[in-house]
């Protein structure tokens, strides 16, 4: 594509929580310019389209440039297929962001693709310092793995090589540490609202926790009631809870009690 400006220019195809944050430190490390942003909601895609120096926002995949150097798919995985199927395929540098996807997912898009996977979790209107976010990587050659170190490196100094398998495991690992412990503390907060407190009474123990699993073991820091083989007291809080919360709590606390009573 013929520009002046610095570096690669990129489409991102997605405007969601992980192109929010990755579009903009992309320019800012100069690693390229964002030159469009596709969503189907177009109101997405103005709005991170916004945020970079000169891009356009579309929502008709079919409107995508043909001749960026660097396409960006950033989208939930079970929409991929369906908008790259209307997408024409060139010669460019095509990449997707995700955890579980294969990399071959891009190969009807081009003879050049790769992975581009952060792994943090990202929201919208929340800062997140992306020098500090682990971005694993891979590629359909040598060369083009290559290639997208040096984008990569731009964005932060975290960056390693991870092949699918390896991906998926590492996604399932995250899902466990963040998004189901992001649920725990969704439950406890709605148990604590009803007797009108909020989880800001959990703070202390959120944090220490939290800091116990980051300097040590987690496995070793572990307390309370199921790693005691408590009986009484689980019972008694399982009689307080709805049968949806109460399975939870059984089948959470049998884990606890399997993983550190192994014979």
């Amino acid at each position: 594509m013929s520009t002046s400006a610095v570096g690669d220019s990129i489409v991102f195809i997605g405007a969601g929580n992980v192109a929010s944050h990755l579009a903009p430190a992309l320019e800012r490390s100069g690693a390229g310019h964002v030159v469009q942003v596709y969503s189907r909601n177009i109101a997405s895609a103005r709005g991170l389209a916004s945020a970079l120096e000169n891009a356009v926002a579309i929502d008709d995949p079919s409107q995508v440039i043909p001749d960026a150097d660097v396409y960006i798919v950033s989208l939930v995985d079970h929409a991929v297929s369906e908008v790259l199927s209307r997408i024409p395929r060139n010669k460019a540098l095509w990449l997707h962001t995700s955890g579980s996807l294969p990399m071959d997912v891009l190969e009807s898009m081009s003879g050049s693709i790769g992975v581009f996977y952060p792994l943090q979790t990202f929201s919208k209107g929340v800062d997140v310092d992306m020098a500090e976010v682990p971005l694993f990587i891979e590629g359909s050659s040598p060369e083009v793995a290559d290639r997208i170190r040096r984008i990569a490196e731009r964005v932060t100094p975290k960056v390693h090589y991870a092949d699918g398998d390896l991906r998926k495991r590492m996604h399932i690992a995250a899902v466990f540490a963040c998004n189901f412990t992001n649920h725990m503390f969704t439950i406890a907060d709605d148990l604590l609202r009803r007797d009108g407190l909020s989880l800001e009474v959990l703070h202390p123990l959120l944090k220490e926790t939290v800091r116990k699993a980051l300097n040590g073991s987690p496995a070793q820091g572990q307390t309370g009631p199921a790693v005691r083989g408590d009986r009484e007291v689980m019972e008694a809080h399982e009689s307080m809870l709805d049968p949806q919360l109460a399975e939870i709590y059984r089948m959470i606390s049998a884990s606890i009690y399997n993983r550190h009573h192994k014979s």
